[in-house]
């Protein structure tokens, strides 16, 4: 909690929205902006409910269209697809091949996140194949340098 609180000060200091993986009760105790929520965390009308009409939820949609369907009748802000590449982070997580994202975009009008196991030489490719934006957490937080690794990613795009 004390971190999560710590980070949402900071997010706020530079005007950007704390999104919290995987925990309502987490997101609405340190005041982020929303939560992220894979498919066996929550409902999306749960989050709905306990974060107000103006957070942010995405959600997880794996390989599938139908999940992603079903998101966005449920009201989410955008649908997430991967795992595109082995994740250290998740290293269960079935894999989704980048042809999602093309049928996703011409299927959906909602924000299209690309997750799983991407890093500063696989991102571009998320992106040129349809996704508007990439999650990344072990290529960003195991470098040695997290700042130029940062700016690596937002050198990219």
């Amino acid at each position: 909690m004390r971190q999560a609180r710590a980070l949402n000060l900071l997010c706020q200091q530079y005007q950007v929205p704390l999104l919290i993986n995987d925990d309502i009760e987490l997101a609405l105790a340190c005041g982020a902006a929303g939560v992220h929520l894979g498919q066996s965390d929550g409902s999306h009308a749960a989050a709905r409910a306990q974060l107000g009409a103006d957070a942010i939820i995405g959600i997880t949609c794996h390989d599938s269209l139908e999940l992603a369907a079903q998101a966005q009748h449920d009201g989410a802000d955008y649908l997430a697809f991967g795992a595109f590449f082995p994740s250290q982070t998740k290293p269960s997580a079935r894999p989704a091949s980048m042809e999602i994202l093309a049928q996703a975009r011409s299927r959906f009008a909602l924000p299209i996140v690309a997750i799983g196991g991407i890093s500063v030489d696989n991102a571009g490719q998320l992106i040129e194949a349809g996704a508007d934006m990439t999650a990344v957490v072990h290529a960003l937080f195991a470098a040695d340098a997290i700042t130029a690794r940062a700016q690596q990613f937002k050198n990219q795009f």
